[in-house]
């Protein structure tokens, strides 16, 4: 990066933590740390619910998963908007009603404190491995601009958020994403501009789409549909977005901390209800958006030769121990990337003059061409395999990166960066903000009796904080090479969150059923959700509708058919 990216990225930074830190002073109690005093208006618990969503993996990931994988992604949200109206409905009046400061209070209400203490710990397992791949994520940005080890990376970056969550609780978190989601749509629109820009004059942003869909990027919508029936581990379709995105949905929305404390903020039932049926609106072509710029960005490089391997770190270590093999598929790559450019240019003249038999040829040949790349990277991948690891071997998330670098403008370049950062220091924040609220309210202070003051509970408060900031560096350092990390931390919570949606289904809507049951209904379906996951017989977004429905049936077997208890009134 030059200086004015420098200055850019740092004031941008500094500039927003600092109007935070301003707008978030608070009273120094539970309330206040974690709640905001449950005073804030709906347009800023809907910019706090979709900023704590819009991580630094969004914006690092998504443009490389659609690169790679095509826009299919997108139908993972289909289900949202569908959730977002049940739990305004359903969820939201209830933990209002009780005035909870988590969702978990609830369950001891309902059933036991074992159930409410077992839910938890289920959370708290998820949510704080999922904040530790977040916290890598911007990790990846430092260590490749300035050349840092990794490792010593994640804990600077790490630090850095731990100093700013403890400081400033929940209201600092939604005061600082609102105005980190200005910059952000700014700063997106302007990239996306630029990739249009950017192409041969003549190129427009109708012929980009053209090229990008002829070649198997704008794939929004696929149904899952074989020769063989319905794929059951194809990974994103229509049926598996709107079914398993909608349990997913339902709980992440419903039962995470996370995210229940953004809307628990809301001054009133209206303004919560407000911004979370306004999220189930933004979110889908607000993503949709996101993964736009990453099939721009592949028709980019159609034009223009690409990295033949964007991560350069292990690139680096291969080429050192195997020049020889590296240089064959270096010069393959390069006469591809000149056939390329004719190919795609032949196939906008083609289509300017409508000559469709011409605008064929062209299409097979550009196909040709990318199976022909494909083929080269997956060579090159194999050498990353071989010499360094197999977990260097994905490069999805330095896909995005490498294209800002080096083809944007000096200035927007750096206010990139600065969004990317921005996105991860409200994520975590607000994850780590919820991870103390549940150690504190749902697990120290039930079990640990002990006569405190409101000032005693805020300093407590902080502790947990900053101790589940120091547990983030440390799943981040096992972290790399993971892949495509929007896959790899929505996986991870698909392991828990259908389980706890059963829980609490069943706690809403099944009023027969005890704490025994549900207990171990909770623990079956666990297994159960793990067993299909290591079968690997569906798609992961599946593993929310198992995990949920076997919950609900282990309960009810339970119940009238085991333990036959008495349910509380």
């Amino acid at each position: 990066m030059k200086p004015l990216d420098w200055v850019v990225l740092i004031l941008t930074l500094v500039t927003t933590i600092l109007y935070g830190l301003y707008k978030g002073r608070t009273s120094r109690n539970l309330e206040g740390y974690f709640l905001s005093e449950r005073q804030l208006p709906w347009f800023l618990v809907l910019l706090s619910i979709v900023g704590t969503q819009a991580s630094a993996i969004t914006f690092l990931s998504a443009p490389g998963q659609a690169y790679t994988d095509g826009m299919r992604f997108v139908q993972y949200y289909f289900g949202l908007p569908l959730a977002m109206i049940v739990l305004s409905i359903t969820f939201v009046p209830i933990f209002h009603r009780l005035k909870v400061f988590t969702a978990y209070e609830f369950l001891e209400k309902r059933f036991d404190r074992r159930t409410r203490t077992f839910i938890s710990l289920l959370f708290l397992l998820s949510r704080g491995l999922a904040t530790g791949i977040s916290v890598y994520a911007p990790a990846i940005i430092l260590s490749s601009l300035m050349g840092w080890n990794i490792y010593w990376t994640n804990i600077i970056m790490g630090g850095l958020l731990i100093i700013y969550t403890v400081s400033g609780g929940a209201k600092a978190v939604a005061h600082t994403i609102k105005l980190q989601m200005v910059i952000m749509t700014a700063g997106l629109f302007m990239a996306g501009y630029m990739i249009v820009h950017l192409l041969p004059k003549g190129v427009g942003f109708g012929d980009a789409l053209h090229i990008t869909g002829r070649l198997g990027k704008l794939n929004v919508i696929t149904t899952g549909i074989t020769e063989k029936g319905f794929d059951w581990k194809d990974r994103y379709n229509i049926f598996s977005g709107l079914i398993g995105g909608f349990f997913l949905a339902l709980s992440y929305f419903g039962t995470d901390q996370s995210q229940v404390g953004r809307y628990l903020t809301g001054r009133s039932l209206r303004e919560s209800r407000i911004g979370l049926l306004l999220n189930g609106i933004v979110k889908v072509p607000m993503q949709f958006l996101i993964l736009l710029l990453g099939s721009l960005v592949f028709t980019f490089y159609q034009f223009n030769a690409s990295p033949i391997f964007f991560n350069e770190i292990p690139l680096a270590r291969v080429q050192s121990l195997r020049g020889d093999s590296m240089a064959i598929f270096q010069r393959a790559h390069e006469d591809l990337a000149i056939r390329k450019h004719e190919s795609v240019a032949g196939f906008v003249e083609a289509r300017r003059k409508g000559d469709k038999d011409a605008e064929q040829r062209e299409v097979l040949r550009m196909q040709d061409f990318q199976r022909q790349d494909e083929s080269i990277r997956a060579g090159v991948k194999k050498l990353v395999t071989e010499h360094v690891s197999a977990s260097e071997a994905n490069d999805t998330n330095y896909i995005f990166l490498h294209f800002v670098v080096d083809h944007l403008p000096v200035g927007l370049v750096g206010l990139l960066i600065a969004i990317i950062f921005l996105a991860s220091w409200g994520s975590v924040a607000a994850a780590l903000n919820s991870l103390a609220s549940t150690s504190v309210v749902d697990l120290h202070l039930p079990f640990v009796k002990k006569e405190r003051t409101e000032n005693d509970e805020f300093r407590l408060s902080r502790w947990y904080t900053f101790a589940w900031g120091i547990f983030t560096i440390v799943v981040a350092q096992f972290v790399t090479g993971m892949g495509s990390l929007i896959e790899v931390v929505n996986v991870l919570g698909s392991w828990f969150y259908g389980v706890i949606l059963g829980v609490f289904l069943v706690a809403f809507y099944m009023k027969k059923i005890g704490g025994q049951a549900v207990f171990w209904a909770a623990v079956g379906g666990e297994v159960i959700v793990l067993t299909f996951y290591s079968m690997d017989r569906v798609g992961w977004l599946w593993l929310n509708a198992i995990g949920t429905i076997a919950v609900v049936i282990l309960a009810a077997i339970f119940q009238y058919f085991i333990f036959r208890e008495k349910v509380r009134a």
